[in-house]
């Protein structure tokens, strides 16, 4: 047993302090300027090598696109981070599924705690993000969280914790990393969330646009039962496939249920 458990918004907080998104762009193998061997001394002349040689080519600006980069370089840090401490436990989910990481063990006071990563770029006045961040997929898992939804490892009412990695940058399309000044920052999600979708289109709940509020957790709601009130209310669409999937969780946990029951029910002769 640990001696004291990590609380695990301060450990993110710590070691999203010490990550630095070193993806200069995409490799190329070969190009018509490239020459053989190629040497370097240190990253930065192996950069510039690679330029040379047509080997680097830029990330991409579409915002989904440069996300997914992002995203997946802090998840594979942080899972190194946390595979390095005793007693802690940490499983990478699926792209589309909820979460991004779940971590879990004594070192974190046990149970099973969501960590879940967000990518937004800056507005041109700095001060907001171009967009709102995606909170939760509204129509799923977060309308029906004692339901084990496919794309997540468990139900969402399972997890002790709901924790947000948020990666703020200012896109520099003249770069071949695109990113520049990075701001990560932790927040729970309920701090976040505004009143409104993140999309007009999609079952999505989204976060205030103000980079100050984020980083404050100064959202639109002033509990957690008052965020958790307003979106398990709010009217979103339900699509023939989702109301399939919800009809056969339904059935699946209606049927433990009663299982359940007849194990529970003392034999008679």
């Amino acid at each position: 047993m640990v001696a004291k458990p990590l609380d695990l918004g301060t450990w993110l907080r710590e070691q999203c302090a010490d990550f630095r998104f070193d993806v200069g762009g995409v490799f190329q193998r070969n190009s018509d300027v490239s020459w053989w061997p190629l040497e370097a001394s240190g990253p930065a002349e192996l950069e510039e090598r690679l330029v040379q040689g047509g080997h680097l080519l830029p990330l991409p600006k579409e915002p989904a696109a440069l996300a997914n980069v992002l995203e997946v370089s802090i998840v594979n840090f942080l899972t190194v981070r946390g595979l390095l401490i005793p007693q802690a436990k940490v499983r990478r989910g699926t792209e589309r599924g909820y979460p991004d990481l779940e971590i879990s063990g004594e070192a974190f006071g046990g149970g099973f705690h969501a960590v879940d990563v967000k990518a937004a770029r800056r507005a041109a006045n700095g001060q907001q993000t171009q967009s709102r961040i995606t909170l939760y997929t509204g129509n799923t898992y977060f309308k029906w969280p004692d339901l084990h939804w496919p794309g997540t490892f468990r139900p969402f009412n399972d997890y002790a914790t709901h924790l947000d990695v948020l990666m703020v940058y200012t896109l520099n399309p003249d770069s071949n990393e695109r990113v520049e000044d990075l701001e990560i920052i932790v927040q729970e999600p309920w701090r976040i969330a505004s009143r409104e979708r993140s999309s007009t289109t999609r079952e999505y709940l989204g976060a205030v646009k103000g980079i100050d509020a984020l980083r404050s957790g100064q959202g639109a709601f002033t509990t957690p039962a008052e965020f958790y009130d307003y979106w398990r209310r709010f009217s979103f669409k339900v699509s023939p496939q989702v109301q399939t999937q919800l009809q056969r969780l339904l059935k699946a946990a209606q049927d433990e249920l009663t299982e359940l029951r007849k194990r529970a029910r003392p034999e008679t002769e």
